[in-house]
């Protein structure tokens, strides 16, 4: 092997080990569980996108993970890049059935929750949800973006797509306004850990929301999510569809997973799909 041949081996970086495939099988995949079928790719342009083209074929419960996307995507075809091993990127295959499609619009919502849940749990940070599908950490005294959520549909049910910075340095995030769960002053950053403990936490809160049928306020759902949106309470500006900008305080989450502001004149519109800016909270500054 040549000098540059060791410097892309995937254990050129011994502090990112590759993920252990056959270990994360054995303590996910169960019979009686929702995950049906793990894989781990070296890289890929997008796991959304490899799952949506497969999803014909697919059964619930499957999971893909690339070690590197290269052409990872967000909201508003936004993109997101990473070195390779140095986050988690995964993207499921859920099929709610008999849920009313009208109420798959939590499912978003819902994997922010657990993704908050799961790594309090494996991590020790304390991850707020930025609405509707930011994960955010605190760094120093600023509220940074670690990670984001992407839902779209395909075949019969959803692929949801998660993006998590873990182990990244400070002079390899994106912008600065981006953190990682190291930087944040994760208590683990192995990624095994991580992914193990987000899945069972996803596995958790979607099985307490199909139960309900999809109802978020009988599953607990739309109560946890409001607990921990660091959204409510602050005062933002949505850019909507159609150009149009609505600023107000994010006062409530209603039950159809919206954002309602309330504006000046006592107004309150519900916002279902928007980008959303921080303009004034607790943590100050605009996110």
């Amino acid at each position: 092997m040549t000098p540059s041949d060791a410097s892309h081996s995937r254990w050129s970086d011994l502090d990112r080990p590759p993920l252990n495939v056959p270990a994360l099988r054995r303590g996910l995949l169960r019979p009686d569980g929702l995950w049906s079928a793990l894989d781990v790719v070296d890289a890929t342009g997008s796991t959304n996108s490899d799952l949506a083209a497969r999803a014909a074929g697919l059964t619930e419960g499957t999971v893909l993970v690339a070690e590197e996307q290269t052409a990872g995507r967000g909201r508003l075809d936004r993109t997101w890049t990473a070195p390779a091993r140095s986050g988690l990127f995964f993207s499921v295959y859920l099929t709610p059935g008999a849920v009313p499609v009208q109420r798959w619009g939590w499912l978003p919502l819902l994997t922010g929750v657990a993704v908050a849940t799961g790594l309090a749990r494996s991590a020790g940070v304390d991850t707020a949800l930025k609405w509707p599908n930011d994960l955010l950490v605190t760094v120093g005294t600023e509220e940074r973006k670690a990670g984001g959520i992407l839902a779209e549909r395909a075949g019969d049910g959803v692929v949801i797509g998660i993006g998590l910075n873990v182990s990244l340095r400070e002079d390899e995030l994106p912008a600065p306004t981006a953190a990682s769960l190291a930087l944040a002053g994760a208590v683990s950053t192995d990624r095994e850990t991580l992914l193990r403990g987000v899945l069972r936490s996803l596995e958790q809160w979607y099985g307490k929301w199909r139960a309900a049928d999809g109802d978020a306020a009988a599953s607990g759902l739309q109560e946890a999510y409001a607990a921990g949106c660091a959204t409510l309470g602050r005062t933002v500006r949505a850019q909507l569809p159609g150009d149009r900008t609505l600023t107000g305080e994010a006062v409530a989450i209603d039950g159809d997973g919206r954002l309602v502001l309330s504006a000046g004149d006592g107004l309150r519109e519900p916002v279902s799909a928007g980008d959303i800016v921080h303009l004034r909270g607790a943590a100050g500054g605009l996110t």
